[in-house]
């Protein structure tokens, strides 16, 4: 029985064929170029993307589950019902696909559209899925750090309705114990649908004063108005892309990203231990970057 791992090299991605491979399941990852990537022994790994329909057939031969992972792009739709049809002709039927916190709400947000629609696609071609749907990525934080570190202030928009941030690595442990449960199943599995959260609720203003406490001194929000978040992120990345991070940011600001009343019991049923907090991500980070300077 073999799983097929797409994004292996990405952030969660990486961290799921760990778990795979830790866990004894036989792995193969697709990846663009090989030559750039080093996975643990025993993992096949085979050249292609989710548009080369040639490599996707290759790479789905003799496989029983699909780990679905694809990057927030213009062609990110096309490249979730390709991927899709192909896994279906080739016999797969076992899938965890990640998608996003309220999929089926935040439909003016371009990639949490594309993400429910392609939770449609299997539903409605029958697959044994399970959907994960994590909260905002406590790893995201790596990319403002200078700004908290340097200029005391808290720039993401997340506003006052409070989101239960997640770690990548729960992201991961959750679908690398999924796709061994689908995939040693001796029969077909119900679908299902897991919120990925943290196991705290935060508005800016809590996590502004998180850092306040470990950094020794005040760190302030900078408040709910996405305009400048969407101006900072048009300067390293596609303005499209950023005026997406912004609608984005908008429905934080609207509706936070709240767990139901029983997503971090489960987690933690399913885990085993407790999830991830947002206060041990930043005190590890506040030392990773003390320690390099």
């Amino acid at each position: 029985m073999t799983i097929l791992v797409t994004g292996a090299t990405g952030r969660v991605g990486h961290h799921v064929t760990e778990q795979l491979v830790n866990r004894g399941a036989h792995l193969r990852v697709l990846t663009r170029d090989p030559s750039k990537t080093t996975f643990p022994d025993g993992v096949e790994v085979v050249k292609g993307d989710l548009l080369d329909i040639d490599s996707l057939r290759n790479a789905f031969n003799g496989v029983t589950s699909l780990f679905l992972l694809n990057a927030v792009t213009g062609d990110e739709f096309t490249q979730a019902l390709i991927t899709l049809n192909i896994a279906r002709e080739a016999g797969v039927k076992r899938v965890v696909y990640l998608s996003v916190f309220d999929a089926d709400k935040a439909v003016n947000v371009p990639h949490f559209a594309v993400k429910y629609g392609a939770e449609r696609m299997l539903e409605q071609m029958g697959f044994s899925a399970t959907i994960l749907r994590p909260a905002y990525f406590i790893d995201n934080e790596q990319m403002i750090k200078d700004v908290i570190f340097n200029h005391g202030v808290y720039p993401m928009p997340i506003g006052s309705k409070g989101i239960a941030m997640v770690d990548i690595r729960d992201i991961a442990e959750v679908a690398a114990i999924e796709l061994i449960r689908r995939d040693r199943a001796s029969e077909k599995l119900p679908a299902d649908t897991i919120n990925i959260v943290g196991p705290d609720t935060l508005t800016g203003s809590d996590v502004a004063a998180i850092w306040s406490e470990i950094l020794g001194r005040p760190v302030s929000y900078g408040g709910d108005d996405p305009s400048a978040f969407e101006q900072n992120m048009a300067t390293f990345m596609p303005k499209w892309t950023a005026y997406e991070m912004r609608l984005m940011a908008e429905r934080y600001v609207s509706d936070g990203m709240i767990p139901q009343s029983d997503d971090v019991d489960r987690l933690t049923r399913i885990l085993g231990r407790p999830l991830h907090s947002y206060r041990r991500f930043a005190e590890t980070l506040f030392s990773q970057t003390t320690a390099k300077a």
